[in-house]
């Protein structure tokens, strides 16, 4: 038997480790610079020529007399833990910022901008770092130098020998030569109010860069720049953060408004930890790896009836939130596992319909009801497969609508998640858009318009509650035997009351159908819905995916362009051109003026789906709207805070995240035009 002063010592041991194990935690602040100097100025360190006066200033103003050749910063006083220099681990680092250029004239006689940077701690002005370089290098450019060991965001605007034009932003990595840019399209210097998030995520090392006015919002690819680094390669452990700018000859102010930062915790190790350890092995080795194997041995056999425990409570859980929703005899039935592998082949190859984001769907047959089914098995280990799929349960199968897809029943067994619906054997709508060997004639579009817009009608206003489908598109539209049309895949569906409007949601849905306030505010409504509609319709009358890419990189968006023939009195010119004329012009002219309605960037001027259907069945006269498509004002969120989904040309559901979403990255989503031949699509995505 071991004896009490041996397990005293190890435990006493174990204690000294533990407490040897600092925790940093993670930094947060806000700091509004024009509510006092009390708010934000005291935990500013002003260096050189910055100064503080209801904005942070970081070179000379008129007030000062002499504003050329100014350098200043404004860091902020303590150091920041970039990363943990025991075990390598990098913090996550979100900022947000708006500032300020203004010059007196708009031309090139002006410099020289501004930049965010992280640096050794403390901050060191070098010597020689005005003009062009910003107040962050020293113009002998030497990387070997402390002084420019310095990772910068810059908001650049003058042109500079090494710069590839004025008004643009870039990131620095020891030089002020930027390893990557991006012009923004409009003057940096115009004294407008500009915001700008920089993330770092440290699993993919993504350093992201997002710019926009306040009042003017820009999303495109000339509004977004990243770079993969390890920071760990150029900077130390903790850093300085804050804002560097600097003048020449040519002038204009540079001012901060407002900052907040947030970054993630890291582990911190004490340096002792290792020696103490070391000295306890030597004195007590023995007593440890015995005492050690018991733990052990001990920890496996909790682990495993803990996994068991949880594995039943997990199963009690669904088996309470589903069981719960159904009467005895009516609606959808709870599947045997064995029933489903049965009725599928096991799951065969050749049975699979298609694949999703969560999942793939499989097509079966129950023989004892002699009913041929489609199963929808969410992927293994997806935690956000198994929220829709409790998600989808609780709700599709409540709802009874001719135009919505009826679920049939589920099962949790086995650590799988399935889901059973009537089948429809003519799959989803947008296969038949882009098919040429099988061209879907217009009454058939024109039909399958208005039943889309009859389900949504049901969901919004009918139900006891209003359901907000946020995922309304072609590819979960489902066409039965006689063409009908049915929406399907709830996943995404939330339940509102209908007194209570829109609801703050966690950013979902497809990148084309997502309306913008979605993307900027996170609120998902009837409104957006309505959004998704409208793209549908334009889709199914002209036969073009939401964003075509062009050879150039650039992408045709389809609201903007049938907008334009609108403008133009031209918008017959937008259908379909494989139609070849077979279509009634009045129910074209009808449909594209709905959904550019739909469509409309401002959500308070799109139509209910009751005034929808109105419309499209001439039971109320056109909508008069502007020539050119309007601009909508709204306030974009970070990058990294975005999530979309895109169907791929393969037909598999993609997420899209943080920096590419509004890069050139997102181009691969499949998109075609009347003109040219669609793709070929293998396996895609199944609106169950």
């Amino acid at each position: 038997m071991r004896s009490r002063s041996t397990i005293t010592g190890f435990l006493a041991l174990h204690l000294f480790i533990l407490q040897s194990i600092g925790h940093v935690s993670p930094l947060q602040f806000k700091l509004n610079f024009t509510e006092s100097n009390h708010n934000g100025a005291a935990t500013i360190q002003f260096q050189e020529d910055a100064f503080y006066n209801k904005a942070v200033r970081l070179t000379k103003e008129e007030m000062d007399g002499q504003i050329t050749h100014s350098v200043g910063r404004a860091v902020f006083t303590d150091p920041v833990t970039l990363w943990d220099s025991t075990t390598g681990q990098l913090a996550d680092f979100t900022t947000r910022f708006t500032f300020m250029i203004k010059a007196n004239v708009t031309n090139s006689s002006n410099g020289e901008g501004l930049a965010f940077f992280l640096s050794p701690y403390p901050s060191v002005v070098p010597n020689n770092s005005g003009d062009g370089n910003l107040g962050l290098f020293s113009s002998s450019a030497d990387q070997s130098e402390t002084s420019n060991q310095i990772v910068a965001i810059e908001f650049d605007s003058h042109k500079n020998s090494w710069d590839p034009d004025d008004n643009h932003v870039g990131i620095n990595i020891n030089s002020i030569v930027s390893v990557t840019n991006v012009t923004w399209k409009s003057s940096i210097k115009d004294g407008k109010i500009a915001n700008a998030w920089v993330t770092y995520q440290a699993s993919s090392m993504n350093l992201s860069v997002f710019l926009t006015y306040k009042d003017s919002p820009i999303f495109s690819g000339n509004s977004t720049l990243s770079y993969s680094v390890d920071l760990r390669k150029y900077l130390p452990d903790k850093v300085a953060i804050g804002f560097s700018a600097a003048t020449g000859k040519l002038v204009e102010t540079h001012r901060i408004l407002y900052w907040e930062f947030s970054s993630t915790d890291v582990q911190l190790k004490s340096k002792k930890m290792k020696r103490v350890v070391v000295i306890g092995l030597a004195t007590s080795i023995s007593g440890m790896v015995c005492f050690s194997m018991g733990l052990v041995l001990c920890f496996l056999r909790f682990r495993k009836t803990r996994r068991l425990r949880k594995e039943e409570e997990e199963k009690l859980e669904y088996d309470e939130s589903i069981d719960g929703e159904f009467e005895k005899g009516r609606g959808p039935r709870r599947f045997r596992y064995n029933e489903l592998v049965a009725a599928t082949k096991n799951f065969a190859l050749e049975r699979k319909l298609g694949e999703g984001g969560f999942g793939a769907v499989y097509q079966g047959f129950l023989k004892d009801q002699n009913l041929n089914i489609a199963i929808k098995r969410v992927a293994k280990g997806s935690t956000q497969g198994k929220k829709e799929y409790i998600s989808e349960v609780k709700i599709i199968s409540r709802l009874r609508h001719r135009n919505l897809v009826q679920l049939v029943g589920w099962c949790h067994e086995h650590g799988e998640f399935l889901l059973v619906y009537e089948f429809m054997p003519n799959r989803s709508l947008d296969t038949h858009l882009y098919d040429n060997s099988d061209i879907l004639t217009w009454p058939l579009r024109f039909k399958i318009t208005i039943s889309v817009a009859s389900a949504l009608l049901y969901l919004h206003e009918e139900w006891e509650q209003c359901v907000v489908h946020r995922d309304v598109k072609p590819s979960n539209v489902m066409l039965d035997s006689s063409f009908n049309a049915k929406l399907g895949d709830f996943g995404l569906a939330r339940l509102v009351d209908h007194d209570r409007g829109s609801q703050t949601t966690v950013i979902a849905g497809t990148m084309g159908y997502l309306a913008p306030e979605c993307v900027t505010t996170g609120k998902a409504s009837k409104e957006s819905d309505v959004y998704s509609f409208g793209i549908l319709a334009l889709e199914v009358a002209c036969g073009r995916r939401p964003v075509v890419p062009k050879e150039d990189d650039e992408k045709i968006k389809l609201v903007q362009w049938v907008w334009d023939l609108y403008g133009r009195n031209e918008i017959l010119n937008a259908v379909d051109g494989r139609l070849d004329g077979a279509l009634d012009e009045r129910e074209a002219v009808r449909l594209m003026v709905v959904g550019l309605w739909c469509a409309h960037p401002d959500y308070n001027l799109r139509p209910s789906i009751r005034q929808v259907i109105s419309v499209l069945k001439f039971e109320a006269s056109l909508p008069s709207l502007p020539p050119k498509m309007p601009v909508a004002m709204y306030f974009a969120p970070p990058i990294h805070l975005c999530k979309f989904s895109y169907t791929s040309s393969d037909g598999t559901l993609k997420e899209l995240e943080g920096s590419n979403i509004y890069g050139k990255t997102t181009s691969s989503s499949s998109a075609t035009n009347a003109s040219s031949s669609p793709p070929t699509v293998h396996l895609p995505q199944m609106g169950y």
